[in-house]
């Protein structure tokens, strides 16, 4: 766990470790490394001893331990009898497969089981049926079985066994920074992701309630970009302005603005630790402050999922967006004096918006409080408002105004010139002095020069 704020341990990582640091860090390491060096080498003569002990058990017929003689291997059991637990392999296939690992893992070669399922292994010849499926199948999961064995790394076999077959990762309009440092795990983003939630509707929408008008933008922009995090599994974010506009229903330069009034106004949450240059946009880092940890832990998640905004709010308006997630991620109907409340909005402009959505067919009141009405289809809802089109319109302008950005840094790109590309010292840069012969030409062009003249 990265106890270090994450712009501390970002500049941390810029900077290379001194040689004598580097010599500190091995002598303090040099217990701990001899003893997991002698922990390897004993492993490794106890799988030495025990390929031996299998081997000597095949040319036998009996173990050479008494232990392996009273308790057998529970895979061996298997190939023996072809009895097999079905709460751990599900059908024939997987038994034999993993009996097939298990003698791969021993040592053992193809030719030494298909000798051995003639004789003392006729389990493991049950599982495959008959014998035209042990010559057709034997080979092929031999090959499956001794290639996971010898496989690298375990994350090696991690990919192999869970390869992708498709590739479901969201198109990125903005291409990543290429100083990104490390980002923690899946898991971990989500957990990150719930406290900032947990905080932003506890701390920090109160806080933006006090800076006006604005406030309620920098709302949808933190929603925005929680739920870029998310949807991306990372905290280091570097998405272009474009691309939050979509999400919040504003224009670029706005949110150009907003976001310098967000990193300010957070407390530390979201901070900007790479300049964009070309292509890439602003990195910034959302992390959760130490003075905020403790807040986060005592309040609880909240349900549902975060947006900036969805496309139907952009025909209804900010206030209404906060006012139907403050109905949606509640955790109980709330009346308009609750949602006023939480929303810090006036109980005079949510009760306009309110109504709106209601002759909408979006929300009802029941018995005084206020419900989401789930069979209401917002998507179908913002096509009839025309917010649809909207939405699309500025998704095809960003995109032609990307398209012609990057044509113009293509046209204009100046390549990066290295030192020895400028000036390098070994390749001659002075003119040599002319023969005799142009010395005399070159003295009759300069005179004949000067009479023109």
């Amino acid at each position: 766990m990265l106890i270090t704020p994450l712009t501390e341990a970002y500049g941390i990582l810029q900077r290379r470790n001194p040689v004598t640091a580097l010599i500190a860090l091995r002598q303090a390491l040099a217990p701990e490394l001899h003893r997991l060096e002698q922990d390897k080498r004993r492993q490794q003569r106890t799988a030495a001893d025990a390929i031996a002990t299998l081997r000597a058990s095949d040319a036998t017929g009996r173990s050479t331990s008494p232990k392996r003689a009273g308790e057998r291997s529970a895979l061996r059991s298997v190939a023996i009898t072809g009895v097999y637990d079905t709460s751990t392999y599900p059908s024939d296939s997987e038994a034999r497969m993993a009996v097939l690992n298990h003698f791969a893992g021993c040592g053992w070669t193809v030719d030494q089981v298909r000798a051995g399922m003639a004789d003392k292994l006729a389990g493991l010849t049950a599982l495959y049926g008959d014998t035209h499926r042990v010559s057709r199948l034997l080979p092929v999961e031999w090959a499956k079985a001794h290639s996971r064995i010898t496989a690298k790394t375990p994350a090696e076999r991690t990919r192999r066994r869970y390869a992708p077959i498709c590739n479901t990762s969201p198109t990125k309009l903005t291409p990543p920074s290429p100083h990104r440092p490390s980002t923690p795990s899946g898991p971990t983003i989500h957990q990150l992701v719930n406290d900032l939630e947990v905080i932003t509707y506890a701390i920090l929408d109160s806080h933006f309630d006090q800076l006006g008008r604005i406030g309620i933008s920098l709302k949808l922009l933190m929603r925005a970009v929680l739920g870029f995090m998310r949807t991306n599994e990372t905290n280091i974010l570097d998405v272009g302005c474009r691309s939050l506009a979509v999400a919040v229903g504003k224009d670029h330069v706005t949110v150009a603005r907003l976001l310098a009034t967000l990193e300010r106004e957070s407390r530390g949450i979201v901070t900007r630790i790479d300049r964009g240059r070309g292509r890439n946009a602003d990195t910034y880092a959302i992390d959760l402050p130490a003075d905020l940890e403790q807040h986060a832990r005592v309040l609880p998640w909240r349900k549902g999922r975060i947006y900036g905004i969805r496309p139907v709010f952009r025909a209804l308006g900010d206030v209404a967006a906060l006012a139907y997630e403050g109905i949606e991620r509640a955790r109980h109907s709330p009346t308009t004096i609750e949602l006023s409340r939480a929303t810090g909005i006036s109980r005079n402009t949510l009760s306009d918006h309110l109504t709106t959505m209601e002759n909408l067919g979006m929300i009802r009141r029941h018995h005084g409080a206020w419900q989401i009405i789930s069979t209401t289809n917002l998507r179908q809802l913002a096509e009839r408002l025309g917010a649809t089109a909207d939405y699309g319109a500025q998704i095809s302008r960003y995109r032609k105004e990307r398209a012609a950005w990057h044509a113009w840094l293509d046209r204009h790109h100046v390549p990066q010139l290295t030192e020895h590309e400028l000036y390098d010292p070994d390749v001659d840069e002075y003119w040599l002095p002319p023969a005799d012969d142009d010395h005399e030409h070159h003295l009759a062009l300069w005179n004949a020069s000067r009479t023109a003249a």
